[in-house]
């Protein structure tokens, strides 16, 4: 079997990283996908639908590839939380989330376009936050970077800092689990590192 060429269904330059860290230089593909459409309680549900939606949607403009499409959320206190719409939303969250433990769940949706086979599994990471005092959630947000990430934190960025520690896959909380895609290729019958810098 030939190696497809590997795509990214997101925006997402911590995904783009991550994959590119571990030797895969992926065609980036912005699904664009609008994920209001898709309103679910459950997380898991939730972001494996959303990471398949987005998959499906970039799949079209493609003849053959592997196609990545990935979504998190962090569920805190029963509570379901994506990006935040704005400052206020991010400061009021991790007032929140200041001191609990959230789960980080991100749906991973692979289709190989050639076997015509799609894979959709959800890896789940438990991240215990630092108590926060109000002046530093403010600094924290006014860096912007809550802003753009699920779950209001980056783990690679500044948010890391205020991280006590993660129990479970730490780059499924950057937003893609490298363990659980290696186990999906595998799966398609492909070994992870015949990907390693293939373009």
């Amino acid at each position: 079997m030939g190696i497809p060429p590997f795509i990214l269904a997101s925006a997402s330059p911590a995904r783009r990283r991550l994959l590119q860290n571990a030797g895969i230089e992926p065609v980036v593909c912005v699904s664009n996908f609008d994920e209001s459409q898709i309103q679910l309680n459950d997380p898991e549900s939730l972001v494996q639908i959303l990471a398949q939606s987005k998959a499906e949607t970039v799949s079209t403009q493609f003849d053959s590839g592997l196609i990545i499409g990935c979504d998190s959320v962090l569920l805190v206190n029963g509570e379901i939380h994506g990006k935040p719409a704005n400052a206020a939303e991010a400061i009021a969250r991790w007032h929140q989330m200041s001191g609990q433990v959230g789960d980080l769940y991100t749906g991973h949706a692979l289709i190989d376009l050639s076997q015509r086979r799609t894979l959709v599994q959800c890896q789940v990471t438990q991240v215990y936050f630092a108590q926060m005092s109000d002046r530093t959630i403010k600094a924290y947000v006014a860096t912007g970077e809550p802003l753009k990430c699920a779950g209001c934190f980056a783990l690679e960025g500044r948010g890391g800092l205020f991280v006590e520690k993660i129990s479970g896959c730490h780059t499924n909380v950057i937003g893609l689990s490298l363990p659980l895609l290696r186990r999906m290729l595998d799966q398609l019958g492909y070994d992870i590192t015949d990907f390693w810098h293939s373009t």
